[in-house]
Formats: C-alpha cells, structure tokens, sequence
C-alpha cells in the first residue's frame, strides 16, 4: 500500500509541472481584411495583392498575469514586420496590421510568437 502511495505522489509531482509548462496557446488565428467587435470578419488564405491593409487576428488563451506575443509577419521568409501586443488574462483576443503593396505577390505567413521567442503558432496566406 505504501509503495502505491509513493508511485502515485512520484507521478503526479512529475506531471504537474508538465501541465503548467503548456502556457500560452493560439486558440484561433487568421488573416482578415477587417476586426469589428473583437472578432475577424472573415478568413483569408488568398488574397489579391492590392494597395490595403490586412490583419492577423489571434485569441490567446492559457495566459498567467500580464503576458505578450508578437506577430512576425513573413513575405517570402522575409521579415517585412515585428508587432509585440499585450496579453492581459487568461484569454486574450489581439491583432495587428499590415499594409499591403501591390508588388508584394507571393508567399507569405505570421508567425506567433511568446514572451521567450517560443514559436506559438504559423498562419500562412498568399496573395495573388
């Protein structure tokens, strides 16, 4: 009976700090052209390459106290932009912009990242 005591103490001290290793997760990204009332208005994973703006919409969730991510957005593996955003609760909806040239035709992606540079997520698009 002792010995079953001891491997369950051994296993939950060993797996808890594994739970609250997970941290912060991207529950939802996307691109979109637009943000109305903390949510995106669409989802795009091509797009014309046109003189605007686009979005990249993500809702944190896992967040302990004050926290950050950063969206580093990617043209061709390029680092055309770093926007570091703030994560204030446990779940947490941001965005950040970029402008678009028309010149700009090809691959691209953001990359979420955590406080650490820890690679939180990808959502890639293309514009045509």
């Amino acid at each position: 009976m002792l010995k079953n005591l001891l491997l369950i103490t051994l296993l939950v001290l060993v797996l808890i700090p594994q739970a609250f290793a997970a941290g912060m997760t991207v529950a939802e990204g996307v691109i979109t052209t637009q943000v109305v009332d903390r949510a995106p208005v669409d989802e795009i994973e091509s797009y014309p390459a046109q003189q605007g703006t686009l979005y990249c919409f993500t809702k944190i969730v896992g967040a302990e106290g004050d926290a950050e991510v950063t969206h580093v957005w990617l043209y061709q593996d390029k680092e055309m932009a770093r926007v570091t955003l703030p994560v204030r609760s446990a779940s947490w909806r941001t965005k950040s912009s970029k402008n678009i040239l028309p010149s700009w035709a090809g691959d691209w992606k953001v990359k979420v990242l955590d406080a650490e540079g820890q690679e939180l997520a990808v959502i890639p698009f293309k514009l045509l």
